[in-house]
């Protein structure tokens, strides 16, 4: 894309998920009633504070053996939309392996400020770090994310607890929200897009999967494969896995199935 070239409504949509996939809001809806069923099924561990905030929870899934890996998933929503509750079934699949799964909660913007969400991000691991194992979650952590997530994911594994991470369909070059109805809420400073754009920093040497599905917006797919040919030339380990057929919501599946892709890519991170 020529981005001066587009227009404010061009500019929009090349960032705009939901009206990119005509379904978007069934499947927003079938995800958030499976993950409602799955809290009710596992609720010893649920609401955990980890921060002074309201959003400042973690929702904790243990495995059976404590030692297990747990993969520490951030739900997305352009860091102003969600909440870690309507994402629970992800759990489903890589408990089936015997992997313990942690979500926590932030803060949305404009509430907080990028920044602050980035360092929330890092306390809740701070919390895993610290009391995990008081609730059955002593093994590496592995942190996950989709969407915004896949940018919190990028941004937290430098966390020393964190072994490795999967970036799902994220955004790493924060300049052109910018330019988007994105940064209404947002409110981007130079200071922010230069601080935490993960294709401007040094990258972490940790293994980093990073996905995206292959009917995602362009933005979204070549934010992806900027980052992994960056961690490539810097011999920074980790695949770069396009889920074939998927849109920036289906993408998912292949995380929430047992036998799906990115369950699999996991399971090899730890």
């Amino acid at each position: 894309m020529n981005w001066g070239l587009l227009t404010q409504a061009e500019r929009d949509a090349a960032y705009n998920n939901a009206e990119a996939v005509a379904n978007s809001a069934a499947l927003t809806q079938a995800r958030n009633a499976a993950s409602h069923a799955w809290r009710q099924a596992h609720h010893q561990h649920l609401d955990i504070a980890y921060g002074p905030r309201p959003r400042n929870r973690l929702d904790l899934f243990p495995a059976a053996d404590p030692s297990m890996p747990c993969l520490v998933f951030i739900h997305g929503g352009y860091w102003q939309r969600n909440s870690r509750e309507d994402f629970a079934c992800l759990a489903e699949g890589l408990h089936a392996h015997g992997w313990s799964f942690a979500v926590p909660g932030y803060t949305l913007a404009p509430e907080a400020s990028l920044t602050e969400i980035v360092n929330e991000i890092h306390a809740s691991l701070d919390w895993l770090a610290a009391h995990g194992d008081t609730r059955g979650i002593g093994g590496p952590l592995v942190v996950a994310g989709w969407s915004a997530g896949g940018h919190l994911t990028a941004m937290a594994l430098s966390h020393p607890r964190v072994v490795a991470g999967l970036a799902i369909s994220g955004v790493f070059e924060l300049g052109p929200l910018r330019d988007t109805y994105l940064n209404a809420k947002l409110k981007l400073t130079e200071d922010e897009v230069a601080a935490l754009s993960p294709l401007r920093l040094p990258p972490v040497q940790k293994p980093l999967a990073i996905a995206y599905g292959t009917r995602e917006l362009p933005a979204l797919i070549a934010d992806s494969r900027d980052l992994h040919a960056m961690r490539a030339a810097a011999h920074a380990p980790g695949a770069l896995v396009p889920v074939g057929g998927a849109d920036h919501f289906t993408v998912l599946d292949a995380l929430r199935e047992a036998t799906g892709e990115l369950a699999h890519h996991a399971k090899l991170l730890a």
